[in-house]
């Protein structure tokens, strides 16, 4: 019996060992395989997911992208992973959103600095380059500038120029290809945007209020007519304090708005607070900072700016 179940216990051990070997296998195959379909690519590191889908659809096949903030998380601040110092120190160039948008703890100038990029040894390109700044009005924080601006599709443009000329720099030789992208791109984006305007010129000016959680829509509201309100001005704690509270509430009351939008990354708590107090119902959830996962509504700069307008347009329609 002893011999038989150790027997039993040998040929266990063989099978987990050769499990775990063709496992290995296959993730060093996986791992070949991905190191050779990127090979002879621009390696890029993004610091975002919005900043990620502007330069792969102007780069194409051309370029290899590793995000940094994940989708879904605050690029305002956050902390970078070991990967990530490794992908940025190997990268042929960075392209960041600025606007104080990766300043939180300094996090972005930390890790350029660990990773040696100067903009000699790789450029770093700003995606914001060109792009007239909205700033802060809240006490402490005046003169600084609002990060925001992608969320005005002719910003979004500008990113797409800036990213098309950094691409270009550091790859002259596919200099064609890079600006027949970055044209047919731009040319969907003026789409957009031409089409945001005429949908939003639908709705009476004196109805065009959008309350969000943050005041992240300055630029989408100064774009197409609105006039931006939120709970707090800055993405920070992700809660509203008793006077931004009471404040957002005298503004829906006074104004008698019909409807609320909440921010797809924020939490939902200061906002499902306010509508309860105010009897105006959370019309629906808008993107801000991050795109959606990948095969959901919103994944996708151009998507997400479409989705945010549909939103807004029958969100105050009703």
């Amino acid at each position: 019996m002893i011999k038989k179940k150790l027997i039993i216990l040998a040929t266990s051990l063989f099978t987990l060992i050769l499990l775990a070997a063709c496992g290995g296998e296959e993730t060093s195959r996986n791992e070949s395989e991905a190191t050779e379909d990127s090979k002879g690519k621009v390696q890029v590191v993004t610091t975002y997911s919005v900043v990620y889908d502007i330069v792969k659809n102007v780069g194409g096949d051309l370029v290899d992208i590793h995000s940094l903030a994940p989708i879904g998380s605050n690029p305002h601040e956050y902390d970078p992973l070991p990967e990530d110092v490794q992908k940025t120190t190997d990268a042929d160039a960075v392209f960041y959103n600025g606007l104080n948008l990766e300043a939180g703890n300094a996090w972005f100038d930390n890790l350029m600095e660990t990773a040696g990029k100067d903009g000699e040894d790789a450029p770093v390109f700003l995606m914001s380059e060109n792009v007239e700044a909205m700033y802060l009005t809240t006490e402490g924080k005046e003169g600084e500038e609002d990060p925001h601006a992608w969320l005005d599709i002719r910003n979004g443009i500008k990113y797409a120029e800036n990213a098309r000329d950094g691409l270009i720099e550091v790859d002259p030789e596919n200099k064609e290809i890079y600006e027949e992208n970055a044209k047919n791109y731009i040319n969907r984006l003026q789409e957009l945007h031409d089409k945001a305007v005429k949908q939003f010129n639908d709705i009476p000016e004196e109805e065009r209020i959008l309350v969000t959680s943050e005041g992240a829509f300055k630029y989408f509201s100064e774009a197409y007519g609105f006039q931006a309100e939120y709970i707090w001005e800055i993405n920070q704690e992700n809660q509203g304090t008793p006077d931004q509270i009471t404040r957002i509430v005298d503004i829906i009351n006074d104004n008698e708005l019909t409807g609320l939008f909440l921010e797809t990354s924020i939490d939902a708590r200061s906002m499902e607070s306010v509508s309860a107090e105010t009897g105006v119902p959370i019309e629906g959830k808008v993107f801000t900072d991050s795109l959606a996962e990948p095969g959901e509504d919103g994944d996708t700069y151009i998507d997400m700016m479409e989705w945010n307008i549909e939103t807004i347009k029958e969100g105050l329609s009703k």
